[in-house]
């Protein structure tokens, strides 16, 4: 066991009384890592505009020690002069509660890892474990997210960790799962994959924001090209200030379409469980976590060729859509929901493999044996 690690991440965090809350994702994945350290400092972005987010979990762990960092980023002028003058400050809070930790944890890329990034530069004594969220084809990247990732593969003292196998990839740059499972949630979801059928009307279902860059826009017009007989339910599950337009332009569908806003864990699962099909259409991603609770259900996914998306799905498991191809993603859906029932099933079982790699257990493992050696 180590004695000390510090997170540096822009995770949105807030304090209630003397709770902290924090987005739900990041909270399991750094309460699953609890057991390997004494103590750990979680460095974030103080947000209290999230105080009714139903995303947001309470951090249990009496050994979570919260950092909260003024907010910053945005892309007008302003923001961005704001963000330059506050970077001497968030550098002397990260540099002071990374000098005393055995290992330090960036979650990339955001500008605090950035800060993070540099400084293991200067203080090498440390097991420095960078994670690179988006995705790691540099052509698709904004040009900070960019340059973060140019420094990431130069900082060869460190782990990396990043979505995806890429050719003439760096060999301190591993392939991580990042995870979103538990051993009952496969347990759950292969009981449920045996007992699926796909000779009925299809369940489909999103998860994401509902903007144009996950794909909505390119849901909603598909969904007017095919046959909706063939469609029960579309699930939406997400937010956004775009969801009463979204409402409005789903009014043909006839009450088929239902928007959730945002669901607990758990919620989202239940959906899942009943779903026939993902849907992900999205401009761009790293590897998106969805994939792999859809995965766990048996609900097929219908996404993008994007980041390292392909790396995992493939004709075996579900279905590509290029989006630079000719064809369209109404003729992929068509296509998904003409396949014979028995093929479809095949699939959603050939997604369990993929789940498995999902899972808190695989990832503590592979943590323990290629970061913390």
């Amino acid at each position: 066991m180590y004695n000390k690690l510090t997170i540096i991440s822009d995770t949105a965090i807030y304090k209630d009384g003397d709770k902290y809350f924090a987005f739900g994702p990041v909270v399991r994945e750094v309460e699953s890592v609890d057991d390997l350290f004494v103590h750990i400092t979680w460095i974030g972005y103080n947000r209290i505009d999230k105080f009714d987010d139903l995303s947001m979990l309470e951090v249990k762990s009496k050994n979570v020690k919260i950092i909260l960092l003024k907010r910053n980023g945005g892309k007008d002028f302003f923001s961005k002069i704001r963000t330059i003058f506050l970077y001497p400050l968030i550098f002397f809070e990260i540099l002071k509660n990374v000098s005393n930790a055995d290992v330090v944890h960036t979650r990339a890329p955001s500008h605090p890892a950035f800060i993070g990034t540099i400084i293991s530069f200067f203080l090498r004594n440390k097991i420095w474990w960078h994670k690179f969220a988006g995705s790691w084809n540099a052509d698709t990247l904004p040009f900070f997210y960019k340059f973060q990732r140019s420094i990431l593969v130069k900082a060869k003292h460190s782990k990396v960790t990043i979505n995806g196998f890429w050719n003439n990839q760096p060999a301190h740059c591993l392939s991580f799962e990042n995870p979103c499972l538990t051993d009952q949630d496969i347990t759950t979801g292969e009981e449920v994959i045996q007992a699926k059928k796909f000779n009925g009307k299809f369940i489909l279902s999103f998860i994401g924001r509902l903007n144009e860059s996950k794909g909505v826009d390119v849901i909603l017009e598909s969904l007017k090209q095919i046959d909706l007989n063939k469609v029960e339910k579309i699930h939406f599950i997400g937010d956004s200030n775009r969801r009463n337009h979204y409402e409005l332009e789903a009014n043909f569908l006839q009450g088929k379409a239902i928007f959730h806003g945002i669901l607990s864990k758990e919620e989202v699962h239940l959906i899942l469980a009943k779903s026939h099909f993902l849907l992900l259409p999205s401009k761009s991603e790293g590897f998106p976590k969805v994939i792999a609770e859809a995965a766990c259900y048996g609900a097929i996914p219908i996404v993008s060729d994007v980041g390292s998306i392909s790396h995992y799905v493939d004709d075996s498991n579900g279905f590509l859509w290029k989006r630079d191809s000719t064809v369209t993603y109404d003729k992929i859906l068509t296509s998904a929901f003409d396949e014979a029932p028995i093929f479809l099933e095949k699939k959603a079982k050939q997604l369990l493999n993929l789940a498995k790699k999902f899972t808190f257990t695989n990832y503590i493992l592979k943590l323990k044996s290629e970061i913390l050696g």
